[in-house]
């Protein structure tokens, strides 16, 4: 298991994990994070990630990224 924010840009990778606190778990559920479900990193842009997550495009902070794991 690697955070996101280690992933290799373009290929698919299954969450295996959301870490943080019960506030920043459910916020990543409310983006469609979660666990078992595929995501695709997009691009990097400084220290923000452009994710593509059920068919949507969402832009994290690289805080966010190091606490799904996949």
């Amino acid at each position: 298991m690697i955070p996101l924010c280690y992933a290799e840009t373009g290929q698919p990778q299954i969450i295996k994990k959301i870490g943080g606190n019960p506030e920043t778990r459910q916020h990543l559920e409310n983006l469609g994070f979660n666990i078992g479900g595929e995501v695709v990193v997009i691009s990097t842009l400084g220290e923000n990630m452009i994710i593509k997550v059920k068919e949507c495009r969402v832009a994290v902070s690289d805080e966010l990224a190091r606490k799904i794991m996949v």
